[in-house]
């Protein structure tokens, strides 16, 4: 398709070289200092961003990009250059056009005869290196690209140019990575948020959003962040987890697993209680793998993160207001508007204030199987969170009411922790029974008991039974021609208590 080189010495003919003159060595009037930089890893770029995510990184490149340490203005100023002879000479038109692979391959052979022109002094692991760092810059996302390409990070928290933390195996350490400067980062953030229609800037310095492959992002720029952008990056796993990967991670016990699927299986109504960072997506992903595939699912998120795999499933996400304030679609308009969308079963990402009252009125009129997350310590603080978030959205009604209204809708509460060594496990499979006074009724079906920890700071503890043998949802499960299925879990869950 690009044939051989041209006379120029820059890329190949009739690809995606600019036809422009060739590009002579700057001098002090005409050289591009690092505003270039920005201007081509900002604005420039966003139209050859493809929506495929670039190549993993080789494990040479990965083990290089963590040695990585803060570049002196040597390497930046060398960059600039390169740059500049590379904005100059490429067309972006034609490099939109090609796939992630072959657009790096172009830039790569362009960027190497810039640097054999200009004649920089460089070994052949620094070339390498700012190649990597070119292609970064120009398709992806600079100096996150080596961490978005490991799959045993967790998460990414970027504290300003020259701070950037890790999580891995549950534990947060300092990675070596770091940003030119926070005009950088910045940059890099609009150019995160642009893509599926937001905006980070001064004057709207908040915002969510979410990577192609579905990895949360949240930004908080300055002034609010008083040390420079701050980015955070929920990575998600390229292999989606399953409960048999549970199981074998110890989050919890085939029988319980077993269990888990029978209550997405059957419909009941379940919410995912945990705190930050527990696994309640991750959780709520796995149950809804066990929805019939004939079943009309509608999720509502403020970013898009749930990773259905049945066929007939509408996806919703909500909208921040525009720079006059105005156009905000909030998730209780979402859940609102789901209800005429004939669903079988609504999935609420996370429920964070008054939409909780009409997920449960969801709940309550036919949508049995509907799942929602929240913020909680324990089944009973989920249940207190709910009843404080509907008084948030001014609903004036009797407390009994209310608590009535959360014991008729929801049937099953799963507790996900995350523990002090960083291991994630489902501690409570809790019942909602139904009401005794104005108190609601509940029954731990399953918990997590923690005996001690080793020599090493691992917390040892196992999973029990709580002597439950039939649970309120017998009959459902009955109707479901699960009963068999249910007792043999608890048979199990007994004798491993035992």
């Amino acid at each position: 398709m690009f044939g051989k080189r041209g006379s120029d010495g820059f890329g190949k003919a009739g690809g995606v070289v600019s036809p422009k003159p060739p590009m002579a060595a700057p001098d002090a009037s005409t050289a591009r200092g690092p505003e270039v930089l920005q201007e081509a890893s900002g604005t420039m770029t966003a139209d050859v961003r493809q929506p495929v995510q670039p190549p993993p990184l080789a494990p040479q490149q990965v083990t290089a990009a963590r040695r990585r340490t803060t570049r002196d203005e040597g390497y930046y100023d060398t960059k600039s250059q390169v740059f500049s002879a590379l904005i100059d000479t490429i067309d972006l038109s034609q490099l939109s056009k090609l796939d992630g692979e072959s657009a790096r391959e172009e830039i790569r052979d362009i960027v190497n005869d810039i640097i054999t022109i200009k004649n920089f002094a460089m070994s052949i692991a620094e070339q390498e290196e700012l190649l990597e760092d070119i292609c970064n810059d120009v398709l992806g996302y600079g100096p996150l690209e080596p961490l978005l390409a490991r799959d045993d990070i967790a998460d990414i928290m970027v504290n300003g140019a020259g701070q950037t933390f890790i999580e891995v195996s549950g534990k947060t350490i300092e990675s070596e990575i770091r940003f030119r400067d926070n005009q950088q980062l910045l940059s890099i953030c609009q150019r995160i948020v642009s893509q599926v229609g937001r905006r980070v800037d001064e004057s709207s310095p908040i915002c969510d959003a979410r990577l192609p492959d579905g990895s949360r992002v949240n930004v908080i720029a300055p002034p609010l962040s008083l040390d420079g952008p701050a980015l955070t990056i929920r990575k998600f796993k390229k292999d989606k987890l399953t409960l048999d990967q549970l199981v074998k991670f110890g989050s919890i016990t085939q029988a319980g697993a077993t269990l888990l699927q029978i209550i997405g299986r059957v419909r009941c109504n379940v919410i995912i209680s945990g705190g930050t960072g527990s696994g309640k997506t991750t959780l709520l992903n796995c149950l809804t793998r066990y929805i019939d595939g004939h079943e009309r699912v509608i999720t509502c998120e403020d970013t898009a993160e749930l990773q259905l795999q049945q066929p007939h499933v509408v996806r919703l996400e909500t909208r921040p207001p525009n720079i006059e304030g105005e156009g905000e679609i909030t998730m209780r308009d979402l859940v609102k508007n789901c209800l005429r969308m004939r669903p079988e079963r609504i999935i609420v990402g996370e429920v964070r204030g008054p939409e909780v009252f009409d997920l449960l009125q969801a709940m309550n009129t036919g949508h049995d199987g509907s799942m929602g997350t929240i913020h909680a310590n324990s089944p009973r603080e989920c249940l207190s969170r709910m009843e404080s978030m509907i008084a948030m959205g001014g609903f004036s009604l009797p407390a009994k009411t209310v608590r009535e209204i959360i014991s008729g809708s929801v049937d099953v509460i799963i507790q996900a922790a995350r523990l002090r060594d960083g291991s994630r496990r489902i501690t409570h499979v809790t019942e909602v029974i139904g009401m005794e006074g104005d108190v609601i009724v509940t029954q731990d079906l399953m918990r997590y008991d923690i005996d001690g920890e080793d020599a090493s700071g691992r917390l040892i503890g196992r999973h029990v039974s709580t002597g439950i043998v039939k649970p309120h949802f017998w009959d459902r499960a009955r109707y479901y021609n699960e009963e068999k299925r249910l007792a043999a879990a608890f048979d199990q869950m007994e004798a491993a208590s035992n």
